[in-house]
């Protein structure tokens, strides 16, 4: 299977203007398998190198590799590519990438250059630091329903239930394998490399607990002062939003603001977690697929986080924004925004009656659609099979 971003990501390395490109996702969504295929099958000659598991991967090993493509390039006299994988691991990687590129562009050498990266804030550091006007961007994100279906021939359920990680796609016949390989080849792995390891952070033992947490709150508001027991931990505010935030940066777990027309107001505002994968969540449940489905509760939590999960993992690349909204007891589970135009969307499984928030939000702020996910409204399967933007 070739995920659609493959044909955007190979026309722009075919375009006569030079751009850097920049591929960042989150760890495990098939960045790298995705530069291989379009590699496979390139007539463009190039070089793959990463800096995964290199020791001592600095700007003088960078310029290494950079100097070798330019021999590569002088020996085929035509356009090259240049690959480099996990690019955020390299100290001051922007400033290098920078040089080495000016130094190309002023000599004309057809050099073109993708990047790929894990760690999103690092990324965006970089590129607006040293970069600007020399790159474009594209946002590689977890795996839709469409794609897990049309690549594994999994049904809606066991994609609201075992998420969008492709290395999950054989494994979900044996559970227990399948709860082992989120844990600790994603979960562990991420946090350990994309953020510990990369971000300073003073408490880790309360980023991961915070981590948990949020995934078992996932599409619930919780206000971070009423979490602290839980987290074993009266820190400070101020940390838990800041490691939120680098939970976010890796494709994990962020807090959702609520949309109140005033972007003081949203800040202030108590976050709604939302993972980015339904595995996050699930993978924490001490319980089957079977047994799941027949918690109507637990599966409407599972249904509003996984429409979540859609709605987020969509937003990059439709350039659009994710709130929620609520007021007392009325509330509206996920708020889209693009430009001057709101959209607001109910999830609404089984038999359980909307509240009036729609109502309310409506009078308020005159959405320009108001839309119902599931009973009622856009069947859950037409859902999972759209993209968001057209709901605008």
């Amino acid at each position: 299977m070739q995920r659609p971003v493959i044909q955007q990501i190979r026309e722009r390395i075919n375009e006569p203007r030079h751009f850097i490109q920049v591929l960042y996702g989150p760890r495990q969504v098939g960045k790298t398998t995705l530069i291989t295929q379009i590699l496979e099958h390139s007539s463009m000659p190039h070089l793959f190198v990463t800096a995964e598991e290199q020791v001592g991967v600095d700007r003088v090993w960078l310029r290494g590799i950079w100097s070798r493509a330019r021999q590569m390039q002088r020996e085929v006299a035509s356009d090259f590519l240049l690959v480099i994988d996990e690019v955020q691991k390299i100290a001051n990687w922007s400033e290098t990438v920078k040089l080495e590129w000016d130094t190309d562009t002023y000599q004309h050498l057809p050099i073109k250059v993708v990047l790929l990266g894990s760690s999103s804030i690092l990324i965006q550091k970089g590129l607006s630091e040293s970069l600007a006007g020399r790159f474009e961007t594209i946002y590689i994100s977890h795996w839709s329903y469409a794609e897990m279906k049309e690549a594994f021939g999994w049904s809606l359920n066991q994609y609201l239930w075992f998420g969008g990680y492709p290395g999950t796609g054989d494994l979900i016949k044996d559970e227990q394998r399948w709860q082992h390989y989120v844990t600790q080849s994603l979960i562990d792995t991420t946090l350990t490399k994309d953020v510990l390891m990369l971000t300073r952070v003073d408490k880790p033992a309360l980023l991961r607990r915070l981590f948990t947490i949020g995934c078992a709150y996932s599409a619930q508001i919780v206000a971070l002062n009423k979490i602290q027991g839980e987290l074993q931990e009266r820190g400070n505010l101020t940390t838990l939003s800041n490691y939120l935030s680098l939970l976010s940066s890796a494709g994990l777990l962020c807090g959702l603001e609520k949309y109140a027309g005033n972007v003081l107001h949203q800040r202030a505002s108590k976050p709604k977690f939302q993972v980015y994968n339904n595995a996050l969540m699930n993978v924490q449940r001490a319980m089957s697929i079977d047994i799941a489905e027949q918690d109507h509760a637990l599966w409407g939590r599972v249904v509003e986080s996984a429409v979540g999960v859609h709605l987020l993992n969509a937003s990059v690349m439709g350039g659009y924004r994710v709130y929620y909204w609520n007021e007392n007891s009325k509330e509206v589970d996920f708020v889209l925004v693009r430009g001057d135009k709101v959209v607001a969307l109910e999830v609404k499984s089984g038999t359980d009656s909307i509240n009036n928030g729609m109502s309310a939000f409506d009078k308020l702020y005159h959405p320009q659609a108001i839309y119902i996910i599931g009973t009622d409204g856009i069947p859950l399967q037409d859902f999972f099979l759209m993209n968001p933007s057209d709901l605008f």
